[in-house]
C-alpha cells in the first residue's frame, strides 16, 4: 500500500485519507474517489489530496477484517459477526454464556502485523445475549493479503462461546430466628437467569443439618444453591455436612476471591451443589458469579480451577457486608 498526498489526477480510486470539504458537503475519509469526487475536489480549490492506494497484493481493511473475524468466530456457534465498517467488524453473543478464549493464538494473530489487531474480553467472561466479545480492527487503509491470511490462520477458532448445559436451578435458603430470611434471593435468581436457565424454585428451611439435607434431597432444579442465615465457616460446618448427609460430596470449600471467601463447591450424584457465602446476597460482582457461570455452561470447575482464581479475583468491595475488607477481623 503506498500513502501520502498525490495530484487530484492521480488520485481516482484511492482512499481518501481525512475528511475534505466541498460544496456539496464533507467527502469523508475512507472513501474510494470517483470521478465526481475528484472533481468536486477541484472545484473547492484542491491541487493534492492525501490517499492510500492499495496494491494488487493488498486487502481493503472492511475485506480485511472481515476476514478475520470470521476465522475468529470459524466452528462456533452463537457469535455473530457484524457488518464490516471503518476497518472494523464487532463479533456479539448470539445468547447468554461464557466466553472461551485461545489466548496463545489470539497474541500470535496480533503478533502478525501491527495493522491487524483483535481485541477481546478477557478469558472466562460471563456475558449477556448482544454483548461484545471481540472487535477486529485494521488499522491502516488496506494491509497485505498474505499477511492477514497468517493472522486469520493463527486465530482460527480462538473464540468460542459455552452456553448453560443445564436448564434448571433450585435456591434453599436456611433461616433462624432473626436472621435475614429471603433476602438476597432476587438477586440470587437474576444470576439463573443471566445465564439462560430457570429457578424453579426457592425453598426455605430451619438452619439444621437435618433439614437442609432432606431440601437437598427434595429439590427439583438440575443445579442446587444453598445460601444459608449463618455464614458458612469451616468445611464441617451446617451447610457442607448436610450435603454430605444427603449422600454428597465437598469437592472444595473457601475460594480466592473476594468477595466469595466462603463459597463451597459440592455435588450430589452428579447434581452440582453450590454453597453461597451471604455476601452473594449483593448483585455485585462475586466469586459465585464465576463458579455458577462455569459449572451452568458445562466448563472445568473443580478444586484447582477455583484456586487459580485468585489473581484478579480481588473484585469490588460489598460495604455493607458484616465483615468489610477494611475494619474488623476481615
Amino acid at each position: 500500500m503506498r500513502f501520502g498526498p498525490v495530484p487530484l489526477e492521480e488520485a481516482e480510486g484511492g482512499i481518501l485519507a481525512h475528511s475534505e470539504q466541498v460544496a456539496s458537503g464533507r467527502l469523508r475519509k475512507g472513501a474510494i474517489l470517483d470521478s465526481a469526487q475528484i472533481a468536486a475536489l477541484r472545484a473547492a480549490g484542491y491541487r493534492m489530496v492525501t490517499v492510500a492506494m492499495l496494491d494488487p497484493e493488498d486487502m481493503h481493511e472492511n475485506e480485511a477484517a472481515a476476514g478475520l473475524a470470521a476465522a475468529l468466530a470459524e466452528g462456533t456457534s452463537g457469535v455473530i459477526c457484524g457488518a464490516p465498517f471503518t476497518g472494523r467488524v464487532n463479533l456479539m453473543a448470539e445468547r447468554p454464556g461464557v466466553v472461551c478464549l485461545d489466548v496463545a493464538a489470539i497474541h500470535a494473530a496480533n503478533a502478525v502485523d501491527p495493522m491487524i489487531t483483535l481485541a477481546t474480553v478477557g478469558p472466562h467472561h460471563q456475558i449477556h445475549a448482544g454483548g461484545m466479545i471481540a472487535t477486529v480492527k485494521i488499522i491502516a487503509y488496506g494491509v497485505p493479503r498474505a499477511a492477514l491470511e497468517r493472522a486469520a490462520e493463527a486465530a482460527r477458532g480462538a473464540v468460542r462461546l459455552a452456553v448453560a448445559q443445564y436448564r434448571t436451578a433450585s435456591l434453599i435458603i436456611t433461616d433462624v430466628p432473626g436472621g435475614p430470611g429471603d433476602k438476597g434471593g432476587d438477586a440470587i435468581a437474576a444470576r439463573v437467569t443471566g445465564l439462560g436457565m430457570e429457578m424453579v424454585e426457592t425453598v426455605l428451611c430451619a438452619h439444621e443439618e437435618a433439614a437442609l439435607a432432606a431440601a437437598i434431597t427434595g429439590a427439583k432444579g438440575d443445579i442446587v444453591l444453598i445460601l444459608t442465615a449463618s455464614a458458612t465457616s469451616d468445611p464441617f460446618d451446617t451447610a457442607p455436612q448436610a450435603l454430605r448427609a444427603a449422600g454428597g460430596m465437598v469437592e472444595r470449600f473457601g475460594m480466592p476471591v473476594d468477595p466469595g471467601n466462603l463459597l463451597f463447591l459440592g455435588r450430589q450424584g452428579a447434581r452440582p451443589v453450590i454453597g453461597l457465602p451471604g455476601s452473594a446476597r449483593s448483585p455485585v460482582l462475586h466469586g459465585a458469579d464465576w463458579v455458577l457461570a462455569r459449572v451452568a455452561c458445562g466448563l472445568p470447575c473443580g478444586a484447582a480451577e477455583i484456586a487459580a482464581m485468585g489473581v484478579g479475583g480481588l473484585l469490588k468491595e460489598i460495604p455493607t457486608r458484616p465483615q468489610p475488607r477494611r475494619g474488623g477481623r476481615g
